[in-house]
C-alpha cells in the first residue's frame, strides 16, 4: 500500500476516532436527569409524515424510515426540535449531519456526549442496529408533521353538554375548594379526589399524559390538556364532575390556562402548542376555538428565524385583561390582550431563549419564568408590561409553579429546584420594602440532588418541600427533602415517601410534586412507578412530618402531577 493511500485512509478515520475518543470522555454523564427528562417521549411519533428522498444520504426504506422517525419523536425532538434545527440541543439539518457521516454519527449516538446527550447505544436504549438507522435518519431530510388550523380543530370539538343544560346549581355535596385533579399519566386520566375524605370522586377520561390542570375564575370548571393537546372541560358542579366540552388544538401541547381578569370571568380559554408552533383562544364555556395564533419568529439573542417555537406556559393576568403566553425557543413572553379577539393585540417582553415554566409571585404582579438551558429565572411585571429583572440561577431550573414563602432576612421570596444541580435558589420578590434584595438571587441553598421537578411551601406553613424525581439514585428520587423556612441553615430533613406508600412490588416509585391541600395543614404526593405496578399517592402532616394517610386504588395508574382545586384556582403556591 502507498504512503499516499495510508495517509488518505489515516485522514479519513481521523474524525472517527476523535469522536470515539470524545464519546469515551462523556461516559460518566449518561445518567443526566436533564437529558433524560428533555428526551421525553413526543405524540408525534405516531403522526405519518412524508418521506422526501435525499439522493445525498443512505439509502432507507419506508419500513426504516417510519421506524427511525417514531425512535427520533419518541427520544429526541424534544432536544433538537420537530423539523431538526435545534432547540436544547444541537441542530441536526443536513448540511451537518451530512458533512459527519454515518459512522461519525454513530459514534455520538452511542456514547452520548457531555453537553448532555444521553449515550443511547451503551445505555441499552437503542440497539446497535437501531444506532445504525437514527445514524442515517438524521443524514435524511427532516420530515415535517401537518399543520393544525381551525378547520381541524373544529373536527375534533365536541360539546357533550351544552351550556344550557349544565347544572343551574351545584348538585354534589363535595368539598370542591378541597379536590385534587391528579394525572394518571399512562392512561389518558385524571383521578378527582376528595381531599376531605380521600377517596376517589371519578376518573374522567382525558388526552394522553395529562401536562397540566388549571381552574376557571369562578371555580367552576377544571380544564386539563394532555400531550396530545387534547383539552377536557370538567364541570365540577354535576352530581358526579365530569366532561362537558373536548377539543384537540394541535398535535403536541402542555399549556392550559383561562381569563381571570374582572368582567373576563370565564369568558375565555387558551391553550398552545408545541405543535404546530401557535396558540388557540377559545370559548370558556364551550372550547369552541375562536383565534389562531402562530408564535413563528425571530429569537431574543441572535434575531435569527425560528420555525418552531413551542409554548411552555400561559398563565392569566390579574391586572390586565391578558394572557402571558411564554414562548420557549424564541425566549419570549407575550402579553396578549384579549379584550378584542378580531383584533388580538400582543406585546413581546424579550427574556432568554428556552423559557419553560414558572408561576406568579405572592403579591400575583410578578410571573417568575424559568429560562431552563440559559439557566435564568426572568421576572416579568404584569402591570406595567415589562421585564423587571434576569436573575442568574442553578444549572436548569425547573420550578414548576415555584414557591412563595417569607424570608427572615430576604422578605418575600419566590425559589425554584433545578434538574442539572443540587441547589435551591431564593429570589427576592418585594421590590418595595426589600429593594435592595429584589430580582436577586438572595441565597442558593444545597438539596439533596439534581433531577428536581417541583417545589412547594404554603402561606400557612414553615415548610418548604423540593422532590428529585429524576435523580438517578432511588434513594433520592424515592424520598423528599423538607426545610424548615425559618432555619434554612440547618439543612433539609429527608422524607421516605415511596417507603410509607407500602407498595408490594420493585416498582420505580419516583416520588413527584408535593402539593398541599386548601388548609395548607397537608401534603400530598404522587409515588409513581410504571404502568403494570403499584402505585399511590402520600399523604403528610404538615405540622409534624409524620405520614397521614396512604391512597391506593387499582385505578391509581402512574400518578404524576395532582393540583388542589383551591390552590390551583387562587395561585397559591
Amino acid at each position: 500500500m502507498s504512503m499516499w493511500k495510508t495517509g488518505a485512509i489515516a485522514a479519513a478515520l481521523l474524525p472517527l476516532a476523535m469522536a470515539q475518543a470524545f464519546a469515551e470522555d462523556a461516559r460518566t454523564t449518561t445518567n443526566d436527569p436533564a437529558a433524560k427528562y428533555q428526551s421525553a417521549g413526543s405524540p408525534l411519533a405516531n403522526v405519518e409524515m412524508y418521506q422526501d428522498i435525499n439522493p445525498k444520504a443512505p439509502p432507507m426504506t419506508k419500513a426504516e424510515f417510519d421506524k427511525a422517525r417514531q425512535i427520533y419523536f419518541e427520544r429526541c425532538a424534544g432536544c433538537h426540535g420537530v423539523l431538526r434545527k435545534g432547540a436544547t440541543g444541537k441542530p441536526l439539518t443536513t448540511d451537518k449531519t451530512l458533512a459527519a457521516g454515518t459512522d461519525y454519527l454513530k459514534v455520538f449516538i452511542k456514547y452520548g456526549s457531555p453537553a448532555g446527550m444521553p449515550n443511547w447505544g451503551t445505555s441499552g436504549e437503542l440497539s446497535d442496529d437501531e444506532v445504525d438507522l437514527m445514524a442515517r435518519y438524521v443524514q435524511q431530510t427532516p420530515p415535517q408533521p401537518p399543520e393544525f388550523g381551525l378547520k381541524d380543530m373544529k373536527a375534533t370539538w365536541k360539546v357533550i353538554i351544552p351550556p344550557e343544560q349544565r347544572p343551574k346549581k351545584k348538585m354534589n355535596s363535595y368539598n370542591i375548594d378541597n379536590i385534587f385533579s391528579t394525572t394518571l399519566r399512562d392512561t389518558g386520566e385524571v383521578a378527582l379526589i376528595d381531599g376531605d375524605t380521600k377517596k376517589i370522586i371519578n376518573i374522567v377520561k382525558t388526552g394522553y399524559a395529562v401536562h397540566i390542570s388549571r381552574v376557571s375564575a369562578s371555580g367552576r370548571y377544571l380544564f386539563v390538556i394532555g400531550r396530545d393537546a387534547k383539552i377536557n372541560m370538567i364541570d365540577l358542579w354535576m352530581e358526579k364532575p365530569d366532561n362537558v366540552a373536548e377539543i384537540r388544538t394541535g398535535l403536541e401541547a402542555r399549556s392550559v390556562e383561562t381569563s381571570k381578569f374582572k368582567g373576563y370571568e370565564d369568558k375565555l380559554a387558551i391553550a398552545g402548542s408545541y405543535w404546530p408552533p401557535q396558540y388557540v383562544i377559545m370559548n370558556g364555556d364551550t372550547l369552541e376555538p375562536l383565534k389562531i395564533m402562530a408564535t413563528r419568529g425571530m429569537t431574543v439573542d441572535d434575531q435569527e428565524y425560528h420555525p418552531e417555537p413551542r409554548v411552555a406556559s400561559i398563565v392569566a393576568s390579574h391586572y390586565k385583561p391578558e394572557f402571558v403566553v411564554n414562548v420557549k425557543e424564541t425566549g419570549k413572553t407575550l402579553m396578549v390582550n384579549y379584550t378584542d379577539i378580531n383584533a388580538i393585540t400582543t406585546k413581546e417582553i424579550p427574556v432568554a431563549k428556552f423559557l419553560h415554566d414558572g408561576g406568579l409571585d405572592s403579591s400575583k404582579r410578578y410571573f417568575m419564568v424559568a429560562a431552563n438551558q440559559s439557566n435564568k429565572i426572568g421576572a416579568i411585571d404584569l402591570k406595567d408590561g415589562k421585564l423587571a429583572g434576569l436573575i442568574d440561577v442553578g444549572k436548569i431550573p425547573h420550578p414548576g409553579r415555584g414557591a412563595n414563602f417569607i424570608h427572615p432576612k430576604y422578605g418575600p421570596v419566590w425559589s425554584t429546584g433545578h434538574l442539572g444541580d443540587d441547589t435551591i435558589a431564593l429570589i427576592g420578590t418585594d421590590p418595595v420594602k426589600h429593594k435592595q434584595y429584589a430580582w436577586k438571587m438572595v441565597e442558593s441553598i444545597k438539596g439533596p440532588g439534581g433531577g428536581a421537578l417541583f417545589i412547594k411551601s404554603h402561606p400557612k406553613s414553615t415548610h418548604l418541600y423540593s422532590d428529585t424525581p429524576l435523580n438517578p439514585d432511588p434513594a433520592l428520587s424515592q424520598s423528599v427533602a423538607v426545610f424548615d423556612i425559618n432555619n434554612l441553615a440547618a439543612g433539609y430533613k429527608t422524607l421516605p415517601i415511596a417507603q410509607w406508600a407500602g407498595l408490594k412490588d420493585d416498582g420505580a416509585k419516583r416520588v413527584v410534586q408535593p402539593e398541599y391541600n386548601k388548609a395548607g395543614d397537608e401534603v400530598w404526593f404522587s409515588v409513581w412507578s410504571a404502568k403494570n405496578k403499584e402505585s399511590a399517592i402520600v399523604v403528610v402532616d404538615d405540622k409534624t412530618l409524620a405520614l397521614k394517610a396512604v391512597i391506593k386504588d387499582p385505578r391509581i395508574i402512574t400518578p404524576t402531577g395532582h393540583f388542589n382545586l383551591h390552590n390551583t384556582q387562587h395561585d397559591v403556591y
